[in-house]
């Protein structure tokens, strides 16, 4: 057996109990401090129909034990039809999680060899699917009394509050810490006010469960399957945030009428799931003035890696989240305010 990576003799005398291993290979894992290790078997796994399997490691969660976010938000998507991965076994002792192996393909990748705007846009269109299973499937009316009181995501919301303290943590880890801008105190009430005019717009919308990072990195493709990951700090709030995280993607820049016609394509579905009907305009200005806070909550994000441990991996895509804005924003001519102060204090 092959073992030549951190935590790689921890993790195979966990799984090799009943199991013979190959090797252990540590793979790329996401912006958080999990690591991901693939585990390769000389024989396919019970259950898994694959020879390998991913190992997800954490910090040790005995006293959640099952009710650790990830597994609980895991088993309340599946429960509600929406592709996540497979668990097939937990040690919390360890803060050890072995899951199905999706392999390598998440739908940025994919999008790289896509060869026309229609392949782009049918891809989307079976991400949307899923998406509309989780927003009218998924949320509190659909779970258990017992799930809806243990899972911590049903008490959580995108409230007024939660919305401008991304807002603030933006302000002070991009422009002040990463920029070192001195912002004028007339131009910091233009950010907080015009922020707080949107983010109390956004919180007085319809409430579903929402993923919350829900990104072309945060979905893999994987045979004809599109499998959700990531999704542990699910919480309450307006369907357009995760829409607005998928369409005005700072990894990946759709075209302005592909995103349009996506739009649409996610009301179609919507309507069609849930019997509700959507008032099209009413639901496009949301969508934009959601995508402004939350393409404007990522830079800060992308931000404090570098600022909070030394990771500037995420800086080269703020031009592309600063220009969803900067899209998002002169549709809007009440808002041009906020707009010009936003960019000044980036482009100075």
């Amino acid at each position: 057996m092959e073992i030549a990576t951190e935590h790689a003799t921890e993790i195979a005398s966990w799984v090799s109990g009943s199991r013979t291993l190959e090797r252990v290979d540590k793979i790329p894992g996401d912006a958080s401090s999990r690591k991901y290790y693939r585990v390769h078997f000389k024989q396919p796994l019970m259950g898994a129909g694959s020879s390998s399997c991913i190992v997800m490691k954490a910090e040790p969660f005995v006293e959640q034990g099952l009710e650790l976010p990830f597994l609980m938000v895991r088993g309340h998507l599946e429960s509600c039809g929406v592709r996540v991965p497979a668990v097939y076994d937990v040690d919390p002792a360890r803060g050890l999680v072995l899951l199905e192996d999706l392999g390598d393909v998440t739908l940025l990748r994919q999008l790289q060899e896509v060869s026309s705007p229609d392949v782009e846009r049918h891809a989307y269109e079976k991400v949307i699917d899923s998406l509309v299973q989780l927003h009218v499937k998924a949320g509190p009316d659909h779970a258990s009394a017992d799930r809806r009181a243990r899972m911590e995501g049903f008490r959580l919301r995108f409230d007024h509050e939660k919305l401008m303290w991304e807002v603030n943590f933006t302000i002070e880890h991009f422009y002040e810490q990463y920029l070192r801008r001195q912002i004028r105190t007339d131009d910091r009430r233009v950010m907080l006010e015009g922020f707080s005019g949107i983010c109390t717009r956004l919180a007085a919308e319809p409430l579903v469960l929402t993923h919350r990072d829900f990104h072309s990195r945060n979905v893999m493709h994987h045979g004809s399957d599109y499998v959700m990951i990531d999704f542990q700090d699910a919480r309450l709030g307006p369907a357009q945030y995760d829409l607005a995280s998928l369409l005005k993607d700072s990894y990946y820049q759709l075209e302005e009428q592909q995103i349009q016609r996506l739009v649409d394509y996610y009301i179609a579905r919507f309507e069609a799931v849930s019997g509700t009907r959507i008032e099209r305009n009413a639901f496009m200005e949301i969508f934009d003035l959601m995508a402004v806070q939350r393409n404007f909550k990522a830079i800060g994000s992308f931000a404090s890696f570098l600022n909070r441990r030394g990771d500037a991996t995420y800086l080269k895509y703020i031009g592309n989240t600063f220009e969803n804005i900067r899209r998002a924003l002169l549709k809007y001519p009440a808002h041009s305010r906020l707009r010009e102060v936003l960019f000044h204090y980036y482009y100075f």
